[in-house]
């Protein structure tokens, strides 16, 4: 699994697409079996097989978000909002200036709310920015893949079924032993932007992993990878 994109300026070139993918993802824990880029490789996987299905031209992620509510554990990593929305300015004037001037945020950790701030003001004047996947994508794609967790009523907020099943199939090798057993269960957090995660899970960890399987992260991608058309379209994108 490659985090970055190898094309060559001359293969982009000869492609001419018209809209950028950028994964967005964080540098936080997620429990003792999934690593602290789960949330990086997750919008990587997303944005690499959205690129070998249509015409983008895929961008290296960003690699640290927003995750101060996990700051109770080693190793985790945030920047500022105010730095992410810089970030992502500072890439879109440069895509500009190249020819490109519509831009796919893919989002792989929940954390990052000032990306919808970004999507807000960038398309005042006509749509050119697109947060992905939304939360209808999201619910499509849970059924599709046959996921267990919120059709039961049950929270899968932060390493729990959807995220173990996307890296049990695309990254296994990302995945430690010990998901089988590490439900908690994630109904209740409020104040969690207050108190921080600690508060809610000693673990670290809001949902079931247990629940997971290769099979079911297969077919979230899939259907997330069809969601995709729509955001082109509203874009006014080709989809080819």
């Amino acid at each position: 699994m490659y985090l970055l994109p190898t094309a060559t300026s001359p293969e982009v070139q000869e492609c001419a697409p018209q809209v950028a993918v950028l994964p967005v993802g964080a540098y936080e824990q997620h429990g003792p079996y999934l690593p602290l880029i789960t949330d990086t490789a997750i919008a990587c996987i997303m944005a690499q097989d959205i690129a070998s299905t249509y015409n983008v031209h895929l961008l290296p992620p960003i690699t640290m978000g927003c995750s101060h509510e996990h700051s109770a554990w080693p190793a985790t990593v945030s920047i500022s909002a105010k730095t992410l929305i810089a970030l992502v300015d500072d890439i879109r004037v440069s895509l500009r200036r190249s020819g490109i001037t519509k831009l796919v945020i893919v989002n792989g950790h929940g954390g990052n709310y000032v990306l919808s701030n970004i999507v807000q003001e960038a398309n005042a004047d006509g749509p050119c920015v697109s947060l992905f996947p939304q939360g209808r994508d999201w619910e499509q794609a849970r059924h599709h893949g046959g996921l267990v967790t919120g059709s039961d009523g049950r929270s899968d907020m932060h390493a729990g079924e959807v995220e173990t099943s996307i890296l049990l199939y695309a990254a296994p090798d990302l995945v430690r032993d010990g998901y089988q057993t590490a439900d908690h269960d994630g109904d209740w957090r409020d104040f969690l932007l207050t108190l921080g995660l600690r508060a809610h899970s000693e673990s670290g960890v809001l949902g079931f992993p247990s629940y997971a399987t290769a099979e079911k992260g297969k077919g979230v991608l899939a259907s997330l990878t069809t969601s995709f058309a729509e955001h082109l379209r509203v874009l006014g994108a080709d989809a080819d």
